[in-house]
């Protein structure tokens, strides 16, 4: 008689074989302390706007609590499909190429197992959000890191992507801006790469969440650019712009085809996403647009002093120009980027995420998120500036 399996070992392989998100990992560290100005998880400080709340709060009284269609609200749907043409130059039919997800992460897991078989490698650029190689492991993908580096604004380039690519690569995956760096790509650039992947034949999963965060500059969706909406799928939602993240709104457009398999996964799973969030989210669409510019400025002013103090203390750091984060470099304290953030938080109460969080090419950086007050930024400056003297090797 064999002896009975322990709980452990019911776990399936590739899911044993996903480390911990980066993020949490360090968070949880966060929890045992008090006073802390974090400048860490990438949640907007503001609140939903009053009006965008309202909406929700009228559906709820007036009994729309009922399921949605797999795809979304149509009202909703076809208001997405006004606003990505008046804004990105994108014509999507939202009857069929458009699809509400359970925010931009489920949209984006939906997509992967939509596409990818075993085996089918999948390019993206890094440092990158923490969830993009996992979620591409757990579809029983390759993930491919393409290195991106601060002189050039943290921008993937085509050549990069180029030589990455090999005989059982599928997909591109970006997310410009770029959470935790907030480079952005021009249209040039996009340009180049959209010839690296119509040479070889590429599926494009862009991920524009915070293209409303862009501060210099006009945001150019690869999915406008000539060949390139019918291999893309373009991802967005309302979580970063509208400061709606619990509401868990995101969606998808793409080719028909797609977005059709995407519904397939997306109605065995999580059915539809919730009518209360998607009401809310055709306010927001419809009458939201001066709270995002208000939001933005505010995160601009902040972008502004935040990169200054981090500069003249000696922390390299570039212009984000889009996003709400400052990437600053910590190689001149001669620590890890872990090490920096975990003795910043012991000794001054200040919570950034370290860099190698956000893959191997984050090592020796920080990420520090303005989505915060401008208060609380000049005394969390203060505290870094003060811990950066104390710990940086005398010359």
């Amino acid at each position: 008689m064999t002896c009975p399996k322990t709980a452990d070992q019911f776990i399936a392989d590739h899911v044993r074989s996903i480390p911990p998100s980066g993020i949490r990992e360090f968070f949880d560290l966060v929890q045992n302390q008090s006073g802390v100005i974090s400048l860490g998880v990438g949640e907007p400080d503001f609140v939903t706007p009053w009006h965008i709340r309202e909406a929700a709060i009228y559906a709820l009284e007036h009994g729309r609590t009922s399921y949605t269609s797999n795809l979304g609200l149509l009202k909703l749907r076809e208001a997405i499909s006004g606003h990505l043409k008046q804004k990105f130059a994108l014509d999507y039919d939202p009857a069929k190429q458009i699809l509400i997800a359970v925010g931009v992460s489920e949209a984006l897991d939906i997509a992967l197992r939509a596409v990818l078989n075993p085996g089918d490698e999948v390019l993206y650029h890094e440092p990158c959000y923490v969830s993009y190689s996992p979620s591409v492991r757990l579809t029983h993908g390759v993930p491919v890191a393409v290195a991106c580096r601060a002189e050039n604004g943290f921008a993937i380039s085509a050549p990069a992507i180029e030589q990455a690519v090999t005989p059982r690569s599928k997909a591109l995956l970006l997310n410009f801006p770029t959470n935790p760096t907030g480079g952005t790509l021009t249209r040039v650039e996009l340009l180049q790469i959209a010839e690296v992947v119509l040479r070889h034949d590429l599926l494009v999963i862009t991920d524009e969440i915070y293209s409303d965060l862009t501060f210099e500059g006009e945001h150019v969706s690869i999915a406008s650019l000539p060949g390139m909406r019918e291999r893309t799928v373009f991802l967005h939602g309302f979580s970063k712009a509208y400061a709606m993240t619990g509401f868990r709104i995101g969606y998808a457009c793409g080719p028909a085809e797609i977005i059709e398999a995407m519904m397939r996964i997306h109605q065995y799973s999580m059915l539809c996403a919730s009518i209360i969030s998607q009401e809310a989210a055709l306010e927001a669409i419809l009458h939201g647009e001066a709270d995002v510019a208000e939001m933005r400025e505010q995160y601009r002013v902040r972008r502004n002093f935040l990169v200054s103090a981090l500069n003249a203390m000696g922390l390299n750091c570039h212009l984000p120009r889009g996003s709400f984060y400052a990437f600053p470099s910590v190689e001149s304290t001669g620590l890890t980027s872990k090490e920096f953030a975990v003795r910043l938080l012991q000794a001054e109460q200040v919570a950034c995420v370290p860099g190698s969080a956000f893959g191997p090419s984050g090592e020796g950086y920080l990420r520090c998120c303005f989505a915060t007050s401008l208060d609380q930024l000049q005394v969390a400056a203060e505290r870094i500036e003060r811990f950066v003297k104390k710990c940086r090797p005398s010359n």
